[in-house]
């Protein structure tokens, strides 16, 4: 059985008092969860910080982006080498607000993915259609677009390639207070690992899937609950202590039900 995961995505919130106020608060409110992940993924300059407050907690951290490479001249970038020597477990790539915010594009994506995986990260890789792809029914067109851009051709062995994590984000239901249905999310979930099964066979299986787009602790379930959804990708309900524990223990008390 896949391991439920809850990934906080705090985007571009949170000064490092405001980030160290929250990581000193929540371990105790979320005491006695267990059986699941939970990963905050801060923004860079809280990370190191965090690193340290974390370590006896059973939080695990990720960063929000990368650059492909170990290190260079790339002003303003952050590198792989950088966050593992941080202890950073996982990244968010190909975010919908990096596809659409800074014209990131399939091949830079593949290229931050094989990085990923050659520094021993866990790649969080996102995909998923705009309202007007929605709406003119090429969802699947786009999914099959965004993921085979991003992992073909990859020279990754399937005992790795099974570690990564996809996101199913619709961008139309990011922010907006409007969810996909947890049903329309649970089909797509099962389509994206169709295609997994049809290019990496039983890799498919390993792979965790989560939904992200406006999840909160009152509609979090509907999408944990569905057989192909092992979790979420939380934005702006992971900023709040209190939200986002409740959100965490909403979820530990389905899955134990």
């Amino acid at each position: 059985m896949r391991q439920t995961l809850i990934v906080a995505n705090w985007k571009m919130y949170k000064t490092l008092a405001e980030a160290e106020e929250f990581i000193e608060r929540f371990p105790g409110e979320i005491a006695g969860i267990s059986g699941m992940e939970t990963v905050i993924c801060a923004p860079f300059i809280s990370l190191a910080r965090l690193s340290v407050l974390t370590e006896r907690t059973t939080l695990l951290l990720g960063a929000q982006n990368m650059h492909w490479q170990k290190e260079g001249a790339f002003t303003g970038e952050i590198s792989p080498l950088m966050l593992r020597d941080l202890g950073i477990k996982y990244v968010i790539i190909g975010h919908s607000e990096r596809r659409l915010h800074f014209n990131e594009s399939s091949l830079l994506i593949k290229r931050k993915v094989a990085s990923a995986f050659n520094f021993g990260l866990i790649p969080i890789l996102c995909i998923g259609e705009n309202w007007e792809q929605h709406s003119s029914k090429e969802t699947e067109k786009v999914i099959a677009e965004q993921l085979f851009g991003a992992l073909e051709g990859l020279t990754v062995e399937k005992d790795i390639l099974q570690k990564m994590v996809l996101a199913y984000e619709p961008v139309w239901a990011i922010g907006t207070g409007t969810p996909a249905h947890g049903d329309e999310a649970n089909a797509i979930a099962g389509f994206i690992r169709s295609l997994l099964q049809e290019k990496w066979g039983e890799v498919s299986e390993k792979v965790r899937i989560l939904y992200g787009g406006s999840v909160n602790p009152d509609n979090i379930t509907e999408f944990t609950g569905k057989e192909e959804i092992d979790g979420a990708l939380v934005g702006s309900s992971s900023l709040n202590v209190k939200t986002f524990a409740e959100l965490i223990r909403v979820v530990f008390s389905e899955r134990r039900a």
